[in-house]
């Protein structure tokens, strides 16, 4: 049974590793190893393709949250593993690093079964590190309708939710929140020297909103 109702979309093969690894802002290399592998070591997740290899939205947020269990000072890779593997085999859920926190309020169920599966708790604490908290927060649902807010220039909880990638709107690629307006069309004019005032006006915008579309694209073809 799934842990939302959500569109089918969410599971279709869109995202080719190299873009996966610039939406997350993770070496391609670490997502290469979390989705498909290494002989004789098995991935983390199931990829939604590998001939050709391919990511769904599902996919992308797994490999959001794996960035931040990652980025957390005690948790290597062997111990998410172990979680995950328990909790594929407990939960049900075919995705239970993003199904299960949203089925049961995100947050404090996530860390209670990572606390009890990879022993994060300091003298008898619950620690909640704030780095899965702000991850978490970049993932919405509400009324079916899953949202990924991606970091554009840092991994913190001050970051403001201007960009967002949703699979049934703009084929999955990122947008303008709020809208449907490709961050890459925004980038693309502005390259092609618009204004960022005049882009805001034709697009009934604001200048911050243009000009985090053109922060997301420029670091895109940075990295």
């Amino acid at each position: 049974m799934k842990a939302f109702s959500v569109d089918d979309n969410v599971e279709l093969p869109l995202y080719g590793l190299s873009e996966a690894a610039l939406y997350l802002r993770v070496p391609i290399k670490t997502l290469e190893y979390w989705a498909f592998g290494r002989k004789p070591v098995l991935p983390v997740i199931r990829a939604a393709s590998k001939q050709p290899r391919a990511l769904s939205f599902m996919n992308l947020l797994e490999c959001h949250m794996l960035a931040s269990m990652r980025s957390m000072y005690d948790l290597r890779l062997p111990k998410i593993r172990r979680a995950v593997a328990s909790l594929n085999r407990t939960s049900g859920f075919k995705h239970p690093l993003i199904e299960e926190p949203l089925l049961t309020n995100r947050v404090d169920v996530l860390i209670k079964q990572i606390d009890k599966l990879v022993n994060l708790s300091r003298d008898g604490q619950l620690v909640i590190p704030e780095i899965v908290e702000a991850h978490l927060e970049r993932v919405e649902y509400d009324k079916g309708v899953l949202r990924f807010y991606p970091f554009v220039r840092e991994r913190s909880a001050a970051e403001p939710k201007f960009i967002v990638i949703n699979p049934s709107l703009g084929f999955g690629k990122p947008v303008i929140a709020g809208t449907g307006i490709s961050t890459a069309v925004i980038a693309s004019r502005f390259n092609a020297r618009e204004s960022v005032p005049d882009l805001a006006k034709e697009y009934g915008l604001e200048e911050k909103q243009i000009e985090e579309a053109i922060r997301w694209e420029t670091r895109a073809v940075a990295a």
